[in-house]
């Protein structure tokens, strides 16, 4: 016996002008094909006047994420079609989310002048967990801004003169850092690893200035290897690819942490590049370290990929594989 189609509904607003109505609708609407694509509804316009079609749920959702972009819009924020497939893809899962609370959380403006915010419920957690603590872990996998929301609230905490300093670490070629079968001086075998810091560090400050700090150390890229004896005081230190550390990795990184200090540890402990066998500190560390307070320890998942809508799907994949083999 076939299912019932599920009930279809019509309804319509008028956007209140047509500045926002521009904004909203995108270049050649192209905003408003992302909502259809993404919520499986129709949406008509006829001036400042819309039209939604589709199945009750769906065009319920799609109306409510149109009211929230609007209020957003009037906010002075223009979303990007990325934001609003994203956008989409958030009331699906959640359709009490408040979007305003999580776009409008200005960290930091990139060097393209794009405003840094959190784009889900856990990286708002996460943003908030590395205001209020010392310490924070973000674990989770590839593509959910892990990383890169630590390094805005870094410069942030640098721009402000909360700290002196940024050290941004990681363990360089798996967890051993064997670098001698490398050509090249200690810094060009170590750079190829430290890449993605470099990367992230120059989309939110400008090249020359980001040279001209790391000059003068204020600014510190090296491999984990280089915290070996040291006391960072008034320093932001991001640890990342945390998984790739071994437990006295992790607790030699851990007791560096100076007076008026913040660090933050984010990684994978699914992604491990350890030998088999060898325990991750970063796995290791919520079991030792979770009743300490002051010490925050935020998970993502894959609905909080900020990449591709396929790396979402490729990371729900292989959760699915996992799960149905253990």
């Amino acid at each position: 016996m076939k299912a019932s189609p599920a009930p279809l509904s019509t309804s319509e607003f008028t956007v209140e002008s047509n500045e926002i109505a521009r904004v909203l609708f995108g270049e050649h609407e192209n905003n408003l094909k992302v909502i259809e694509s993404t919520l499986k509804t129709r949406i008509y316009t006829r001036g400042t006047k819309v039209i939604i079609e589709g199945e009750d749920a769906k065009a319920e959702l799609t109306q409510n994420l149109l009211n929230q972009l609007i209020q957003l819009i009037k906010k002075g924020i223009s979303p990007t079609a990325t934001d609003i497939e994203l956008a989409a893809r958030l009331i699906i899962d959640d359709n009490e989310i408040s979007l305003g609370e999580l776009f409008t959380d200005t960290i930091l403006f990139s060097t393209s002048r794009k405003r840094i915010t959190p784009r889900t419920r856990n990286q708002k957690k996460y943003v908030e967990a590395i205001r209020e603590y010392d310490i924070v872990f973000g674990i989770g996998p590839a593509g959910t801004g892990k990383t890169y929301l630590a390094m805005s609230m870094a410069v942030n905490a640098l721009l402000k003169k909360q700290v002196d300093k940024i050290i941004l670490t990681r363990p360089a070629v798996e967890a051993g850092e064997k670098l001698g079968f490398l050509p090249g001086d200690m810094y060009e075998k170590v750079n190829p690893y430290l890449r993605p810091l470099y990367d992230a560090l120059h989309d939110m400050m400008e090249y020359e200035k980001a040279y001209r700090l790391m000059e003068r150390g204020t600014i510190e890229v090296a491999p984990l290897a280089f915290m070996r004896g040291r006391t960072l005081h008034s320093a932001f230190v991001i640890l990342d690819e945390a998984q790739n550390t071994t437990t006295e990795q992790m607790k030699m990184f851990l007791t560096r942490l100076g007076l008026d200090s913040k660090a933050v540890i984010t990684g994978d402990i699914t992604q491990t590049d350890l030998p088999q066998g060898k325990v991750s500190g970063l796995a290791e560390a919520y079991e030792i370290m979770k009743g300490i307070q002051g010490i925050a320890f935020i998970f993502f998942d894959e609905h909080d990929v900020v990449r591709h809508r396929l790396v979402q799907e490729i990371i729900r994949a292989y959760d699915q594989k996992n799960h149905n083999n253990a």
